[in-house]
C-alpha cells in the first residue's frame, strides 16, 4: 500500500479517536425516547407562585450568607463546643442551599453552599476547647466532628449529605465520602466506633476521634460556662445544656439515633458502587431489626457493649441518655419530658435500608414501633392521647395530637414525618387513616385542591419572617452564638409539590422523592429556567405531574428522573393520550414555548440500586 495512504489513514483514525473522546466527555445523556409537549398552556397560578418561591428562597439565602459568612466562608460567630452552641448550629442555618440548587435555583446557591461548608470545616478544625479532652486539639478532625451525639452530628451533616445531589464529579466530596464512611466501618484505627462482632456503634458520642466510653461531664455537653445572649430582650443566661444534659451518666453502648450513620455509607456507595458500603448498612440495620423483634417491636434505647439489650443500664431496654426514660431537667429543676430521640435514627436507617433493597421488613419494623404506641393510647379528657416515654412502671408521658406537625424526630409520634414516610414508602391504604389531617396527603388523594397555593403562600411568609429576623440581628461576631443564626429559607412546599417528597427533617435523613429533574443543556441538576412542575398523584404504579414552560418565547429541554437516586424505573410515560415506552430511570422532555401538559409515569419502584451519578454520567 502507498505510504502516503497509510499515513493519511493513520491521521484520519487518530482524528476520529480524538473526536470520539471529545464527544464522550461533553455529550449530554442518552435519555431514551423524548417526550414532546407542545400543547399551549397559559401559566397556571401555581406555576408562577412556584417560580416566585424559588426566587424568594434564593434572595433570602443571599441575605443570610452576606450577613453571617465572611470572605473565608467562616461564620461570624464565636465558636463554641457542645450540643447547644456547637458546629451543628452553623450548618443548620444553611442546609437548604444545596437542595434549592438541586431543585433549579441559581448556580450561586451551589457556590455559596461549597464556600460555607468548606469554611466551617476550617473554622471548627482550628477552634479548640481546652476543658474537653477530645476537643482540645480541634473540634473537627479529618474534616469531621471529633465525638458528639448524632442528634447533633446529623444536623451538622444534613448540608453535606444533600450536597451530594448537586455535583457528581466533585473529587473532594468523594474523598470525604470514603473517609467519613470508614469512620464507622472499622477502617480507621483512630476511630473504633463500630464493633463488627456485636454489630454496634459503641457509644452515643462518636466521631473522628472514636467513641466516648463511660460517663460525661457538663463540659462534654456544653463546653465551659460562658454568657450567651438570650433571644428575649434584656435577658442573658448560660447554656441550658448545663442543667438539661450535664449528667454524670454513661454514654457507652448503642442507641437507635446512631442509625443516621448509614447515610455516610450510602453516600459512598452511591458514588462508587462498592458493595462493602451496602453490606455494612444492611448488617447494621438488620441488627436493629432483630433487636426490635426480640423486644416486642419496641426499639431498645441502649445496647450494651456486649451486644445485649439494655446492657449498660441494668438490662433496661428503655434506659440510656436520649432513651425512652431519659428525663433531663428544666431550669427550675423539674423533669423535661422531651429528649427521647428514638425515631430520628430509625427514620434514616430503615428508610435507607428500604431504598437499597425494597424489603418490607424495614418498613414493618418502623410501623410496628408506632403501632405499639397507638395500642397504648388512652382517652384523656375526651381526647385520644399516646405515650412517648417508657419507664420502670411502663408507658407514660401521654400527649394529645398537636395542631401542627414537627420536622424533627424526637418523641411525639402523632404527627411527625414517620407517618408520612411509612405511607409514601409502601403506599398502603391501611396507613392513610393516621394521616387524615395531613393536607399534602389529602391533596394527593384529590381532597384539597387549594393546598398548593396555600402551602406556597405559607412558605413565602416564613421567608419574610426569617429575613426580618436577620435584619434585626445586631450582634457582633464576638457576641453571636452559632445557635442564633437564622435560616430564612422555606422549602417544604417545593419538596412536596415539585418532586413529591416529604420534608426529610434536618437530622441527616436521605431525601426520598418520586422524581427529580436535570437541565441537560446546562449540564446541571434542577428544572431549567421558567419551567414549573406539580406532582398531584402518587400511586403504587407511578406518579402524575404537570410540567409547564412559562416562557412563551423559548423552548426548554429537561430530564425527568424517577426517584431521588434513580431507584425507580420508568416503564412508560403517557401524555395527551400518547404512551411512550421508556424502560429506564430517566427520560427527556421537550417543552415548546408556552406549552404544558399533565403526564403520567408508570414505575417499577425500587427496581434499581440508588446512585448519585447524573444521567449523562451513568
Amino acid at each position: 500500500m502507498n505510504e502516503s495512504i497509510v499515513s493519511s489513514t493513520r491521521v484520519s483514525f487518530l482524528r476520529t479517536l480524538l473526536v470520539l473522546a471529545f464527544l464522550s466527555s461533553t455529550s449530554v445523556a442518552v435519555a431514551g425516547p423524548a417526550v414532546q409537549i407542545d400543547s399551549p398552556m397559559s401559566p397556571p397560578p401555581w406555576a408562577l407562585a412556584q417560580r416566585a418561591l424559588l426566587k424568594a428562597n434564593y434572595d433570602a439565602a443571599v441575605v443570610a450568607t452576606e450577613k453571617y459568612i465572611d470572605v473565608r466562608g467562616w461564620a461570624r460567630i464565636t465558636p463554641n463546643w457542645g450540643a447547644m452552641d456547637g458546629p451543628d448550629d452553623v450548618t443548620e442555618a444553611f442546609r437548604h442551599w444545596p437542595v434549592l440548587y438541586m431543585l433549579g435555583g441559581p448556580r450561586e446557591l451551589y457556590d455559596m453552599h461549597k464556600k460555607i461548608w468548606n469554611g466551617h470545616i476550617e473554622q471548627f478544625t482550628e477552634a479548640r476547647e481546652p476543658l474537653v479532652e477530645v476537643a482540645k486539639d480541634g473540634m473537627y478532625h479529618k474534616d469531621f466532628v471529633v465525638s458528639l451525639d448524632w442528634e447533633h452530628t446529623g444536623e451538622a451533616m444534613a448540608q453535606w449529605f444533600w450536597g451530594g445531589l448537586t455535583n457528581d464529579e466533585d473529587g473532594q466530596y468523594l474523598i470525604r465520602a470514603r473517609r467519613f464512611a470508614g469512620l464507622y466501618m472499622d477502617e480507621d484505627p483512630e476511630a473504633r466506633n463500630y464493633d463488627p462482632k456485636h454489630k454496634i456503634i459503641r457509644s452515643l458520642f462518636n466521631g473522628s476521634r472514636g467513641p466516648h466510653l463511660g460517663a460525661t461531664t457538663e463540659a462534654h455537653w456544653g463546653g465551659p460556662p460562658r454568657p450567651r445572649h438570650d433571644p428575649r430582650p434584656g435577658q442573658v443566661h448560660r447554656s441550658q445544656r448545663w442543667t438539661r444534659l450535664g449528667y454524670l451518666v454513661t454514654l457507652s453502648g448503642d442507641h437507635p439515633q446512631n442509625m443516621v450513620t448509614t447515610h455516610l455509607a450510602l453516600t459512598a456507595y452511591m458514588l462508587t458502587g462498592e458493595q462493602k458500603y451496602r453490606d455494612w448498612i444492611l448488617e447494621y440495620v438488620d441488627a436493629w431489626v432483630d433487636r426490635a423483634r426480640q423486644n416486642g417491636g419496641n426499639l431498645p434505647s441502649n445496647i450494651g457493649l456486649d451486644g445485649t439489650i439494655g446492657g449498660e443500664w441494668d438490662g433496661k431496654w428503655w434506659g440510656g441518655v436520649y432513651g425512652w426514660d431519659f428525663r433531663p431537667k428544666n431550669d427550675d429543676g423539674t423533669d423535661n419530658p422531651g429528649n427521647c430521640y428514638i425515631m430520628r435514627g430509625a427514620r434514616a436507617g430503615f428508610g435507607i435500608a428500604y431504598l437499597l433493597t425494597g424489603d418490607q421488613k424495614y418498613i414493618d419494623t418502623y410501623r410496628t414501633q408506632i403501632d405499639n404506641l397507638y395500642a397504648q393510647g388512652k382517652m384523656i379528657d375526651g381526647v385520644l392521647q399516646l405515650p412517648h416515654k417508657y419507664g420502670d412502671d411502663g408507658w407514660y408521658g401521654y400527649e394529645p395530637k398537636p395542631e401542627t406537625g414537627g420536622v424533627g424526630g424526637n418523641s411525639n409520634l402523632w404527627s411527625l414525618p414517620e407517618l408520612a414516610d411509612i405511607y409514601l414508602f409502601t403506599l398502603k391504604s391501611s396507613d392513610l387513616p393516621r394521616l387524615n389531617d395531613d393536607p399534602w396527603v389529602q391533596y394527593l388523594n384529590g381532597k384539597d385542591d387549594g393546598f398548593p397555593l396555600r402551602a406556597m403562600a405559607y412558605d413565602h411568609e416564613l421567608i419574610r419572617e426569617g429575613v426580618e429576623r436577620i435584619h434585626e440581628d445586631s450582634k457582633s461576631t464576638s457576641t453571636r452564638a452559632s445557635s442564633e443564626l437564622t435560616d430564612p429559607t422555606a422549602i417544604f412546599s417545593l419538596l412536596n409539590l415539585m418532586i413529591g417528597a416529604a420534608y426529610p427533617g434536618g437530622g441527616g435523613n436521605a431525601l426520598h422523592a418520586q422524581v427529580r429533574y436535570f437541565d441537560p443543556e446546562e449540564r446541571r441538576p434542577g428544572l431549567p429556567p421558567d419551567v414549573a412542575a406539580l406532582v398531584d398523584k402518587i400511586r403504587p404504579s407511578g406518579v402524575s405531574l404537570t410540567l409547564v414552560n412559562t416562557d412563551p418565547v423559548s423552548r426548554r429541554k429537561l430530564i425527568v428522573q424517577t426517584g431521588t437516586y434513580a431507584e425507580h424505573n420508568a416503564v412508560s410515560v403517557t401524555v395527551d393520550g400518547r404512551r411512550v415506552a421508556v424502560g429506564d430511570s430517566h427520560f427527556e422532555v421537550w417543552l415548546q414555548p408556552g406549552a404544558g401538559a399533565r403526564i403520567t409515569i408508570e414505575m417499577d419502584r425500587y427496581a434499581n440500586q440508588p446512585t448519585l451519578k447524573f444521567p449523562w454520567n451513568r
